[in-house]
């Protein structure tokens, strides 16, 4: 009987973890990802994509797959607070695609490369990509995304609005359109009656930026989110992505720390590593991005922000939450 090995989520995570278990495998050993919900769909994500993005791509075969999607090229980096802005070039060019366009090409990659895609989840997943867990914060505390998609002119910068404990970033995608995504607190958004295109109002640069833009989706949003990494082995397998690590969207490394972990499980689960060796290895590689974002929230909560992130140069803000 041929081996194999369950994937459950069928998101960057997931769809590199099959990636990387197919190309590692060293017997006939099946690959299966198992998504119950449809792909691709819209998902509340700043869709931004660190330079690093493509050497993980290409190790995983989908490097001329990501480009032939047609990304934007960000080439700087600009933080808002309040009345102050900071700017800064990136030390190479990042990349804007949106998680509909990205979801679908990696899935699509993982089954031409002869991994199975199934809606039916038989028994225990050896990997699980399942996203980020639910959160237990009291009503009122808790925090939630929303994002939506604009089209009008388009910028090669990445930039970050922070006001009134949220923070909104600002992003070029492929087709000409702009990805608008932010995260707040419940207590800011009732005031506003969770009505998006208010809240972005509430903040004069913001407002200013999208003046020349026209909302061409609805906006999405999810929640309660919870900031949070699992580096303890709890016996449900090899953990991936957000399932692993879920980490500040302002830093623009989550969906690196999604495909990165997800290829360092599915490497991990073909070759049989312990799953507790495979832990310290992310840990090693995810913890400096989730305890710096963590000081970081912190001073976005104390109003402390704007007057010590002057003092920082960009760079060293970018290179200090991006995965090792």
């Amino acid at each position: 009987m041929t081996e194999r090995i369950n994937i459950l989520g069928g998101g960057p995570a997931g769809s590199a973890a099959a990636l990387a278990a197919l190309r590692h495998r060293t017997r006939d050993t099946g690959i299966r990802v198992i998504e119950k919900s449809r792909l691709p769909r819209h998902k509340v994500c700043g869709e931004f994509f660190s330079p690093e993005i493509g050497p993980e791509l290409a190790r995983l075969g989908a490097w001329d797959s990501f480009l032939a999607a047609g990304p934007a090229r960000v080439v700087r980096t600009v933080l808002h607070f309040g009345t102050r802005q900071k700017s800064s070039r990136l030390p190479e060019p990042a990349f804007g695609l949106s998680r509909y366009e990205f979801d679908r090409m990696l899935l699509d990659e993982a089954r031409k490369a002869g991994a199975e895609v199934s809606s039916e989840e038989p028994g225990q997943p050896l990997i699980v990509a399942t996203g980020r867990r639910a959160e237990a914060a009291r009503r009122g505390q808790r925090l939630f995304g929303f994002k939506a998609h604009f089209e009008g002119p388009v910028d090669d910068a990445v930039e970050l609005f922070f006001f009134e404990r949220c923070y909104v970033g600002v992003t070029a995608i492929e087709a000409g359109r702009t990805n608008v995504c932010g995260l707040a607190p419940e207590s800011f958004l009732s005031r506003f009656g969770f009505e998006y295109d208010d809240i972005v109002q509430q903040c004069p640069a913001l407002s200013g930026r999208l003046e020349p833009l026209r909302r061409v989706t609805q906006w999405f949003s999810t929640g309660p989110l919870q900031y949070g990494q699992a580096f303890t082995y709890d016996g449900q397998g090899y953990p991936a992505g957000d399932a692993l690590s879920f980490v500040d969207p302002f830093t623009g490394s989550g969906l690196l720390a999604a495909v990165r972990s997800g290829a360092m499980a599915g490497r991990a689960a073909a070759i049989g590593q312990p799953v507790a060796d495979y832990l310290r290895e992310c840990r090693t590689s995810l913890r400096q991005p989730f305890q710096v974002a963590g000081v970081f929230r912190r001073a976005l909560e104390g109003g402390w922000a704007e007057r010590l992130a002057p003092l920082a140069p960009g760079r060293l803000l970018f290179a200090l939450t991006r995965p090792k």
